[in-house]
């Protein structure tokens, strides 16, 4: 198989809402690159809905889509947290956090009409974002002499790859993406230019 190199994810904050047996579980989709992301957004949730009884949430980080954290925030184990990830993992979805805000309507809901509340919660929210989908990129910078500007630029139109910064000075620097499915055939031109530095800076 080909190495897969592109993940599903949301594109902006998206909510939904379940109403059963008067209790309320409103739900909020947010797009996020890393776990420091989410104690911020759930203490400003924590802080508009100072009323509600729990704040459960999931979450999917990397894009291996091997990160991931529930949490029930007091609600029976396995009812809450769970139920949203599994939103998250039927739609492939990663870099994505699910927070279910539940207001108690004073009536017990039980074992099943809570995985089915935070569920279908969750599956609104879900249903109201926008889905896109996009690429494993690794990010290079080539530092490279002014004279050998055309070939780099020519190899950088050829390939179709996408610059995040530049500096033409003296000595030249492009920060560039490389989709992972290309980088070989890249990096191998690249090696045929002399007296350029490449170097690795991070995978997007």
């Amino acid at each position: 198989m080909l190495f897969d190199d592109s993940y599903k994810t949301t594109k902006e904050a998206s909510e939904g809402i379940f109403r059963d047996k008067g209790s309320k579980f409103i739900a909020y989709a947010y797009p996020i690159r890393s776990d420091e992301e989410v104690k911020p957004i759930i203490n400003a949730l924590r802080s508009e809905h100072a009323k509600a009884r729990h704040f459960c949430y999931a979450y999917r980080l990397t894009t291996d889509r091997s990160v991931f954290r529930i949490n029930d925030d007091g609600e029976p184990s396995g009812t809450a947290g769970r139920p949203i990830l599994n939103c998250l993992l039927s739609e492939d979805l990663t870099y994505v956090l699910v927070v279910v805000v539940r207001y108690f309507g004073g009536t017990l809901l039980g074992v099943p009409g809570l995985i089915n509340a935070y569920k279908s919660a969750t599956v609104e929210a879900l249903q109201s974002s926008t889905k896109i989908s996009k690429t494993i990129n690794d990010v290079y910078e080539v530092n490279f002499d002014y004279l050998q500007m055309n070939d780099i630029m020519k190899l950088i139109k050829d390939e179709s790859l996408e610059v995040i910064n530049q500096n033409f000075d003296i000595n030249c620097m492009i920060k560039f993406e490389i989709r992972k499915a290309q980088l070989n055939q890249v990096l191998i031109k690249f090696d045929k230019i002399e007296g350029i530095t490449l170097k690795y800076i991070e995978t997007t």
